[in-house]
C-alpha cells in the first residue's frame, strides 16, 4: 500500500474519531450537568457548559458534526428538549460550528471574537424563535435570554478552553489532520 494513500486513510480514520469524540463529550457532561444542576441546559435561560466546546471549531473541522451530532444526541436523549429542538437545536450547533471553522483564522489581538459570536447569534435567533413558538412571550426577549446564556459561557469557558488548548499547543498535537 503506497503511503500516501496511507496518510489520506490515517487522516479519514483520525477525523472519524474525533468527531465521535467531541459528539460523546457534548452529550454525556451535557447530561452530568444536567443531573448536578438541574434546568440549565434547557428553557429560555440556559447555561450549557458544554457550549464552551464549540471553540474546538476553532482547530479541527471534526468539531462540527462532532458538535452538532453531540447536541443532537443530548436532545434526544435528555426528555427536556422541545419538539423543534431535535433539529433547531442541531442546526444551530452546525451553523456555529461552521461559522467558526471558516473564520478560524480572523482575530483581533489573537483573540477569534468573530467566531465567538457565531454561536451567541444563531442560538438566539433559531432557539429564540424556537421558544417563542413553545412557549410565547416575545421574540426578542427570547433572543436576547438565549443570547446572554450562549454569551455567558462561550465568552468565560469558551475563551478559557480556547487558550488553554493554544498555550499547549493542542490545536496541532492533537488536532492536526496530517
Amino acid at each position: 500500500m503506497p503511503i500516501n494513500c496511507f496518510m489520506k486513510r490515517n487522516s479519514k480514520i483520525r477525523f472519524l474519531v474525533q468527531a465521535a469524540i467531541i459528539a460523546a463529550l457534548y452529550a454525556v457532561l451535557t447530561h452530568l450537568q444536567n443531573i448536578l444542576l438541574p434546568g440549565l441546559t434547557s428553557g429560555a435561560i440556559q447555561f450549557r457548559s458544554t457550549e464552551a466546546m464549540c471553540v474546538l471549531a476553532f482547530f479541527t473541522p471534526a468539531a462540527i458534526p462532532g458538535l452538532t451530532l453531540g447536541c443532537l444526541v443530548f436532545n434526544l436523549t435528555s426528555g427536556y428538549a422541545l419538539p423543534l429542538d431535535f433539529l433547531l437545536g442541531s442546526l444551530a450547533s452546525l451553523l456555529s460550528a461552521l461559522g467558526m471553522w471558516y473564520c478560524r483564522n480572523i482575530k483581533i489581538l489573537k483573540f477569534p471574537l468573530l467566531g465567538m459570536l457565531f454561536p451567541v447569534l444563531f442560538n438566539a435567533v433559531i432557539v429564540g424563535w424556537e421558544l417563542t413558538v413553545y412557549i410565547g412571550d416575545a421574540f426578542h426577549v427570547n433572543a436576547l435570554y438565549v443570547a446572554a446564556g450562549e454569551a455567558a459561557v462561550i465568552f468565560t469557558l469558551g475563551t478559557v478552553l480556547y487558550f488553554a488548548i493554544k498555550s499547549r499547543n493542542l490545536d496541532k498535537r492533537i488536532f492536526s489532520l496530517t
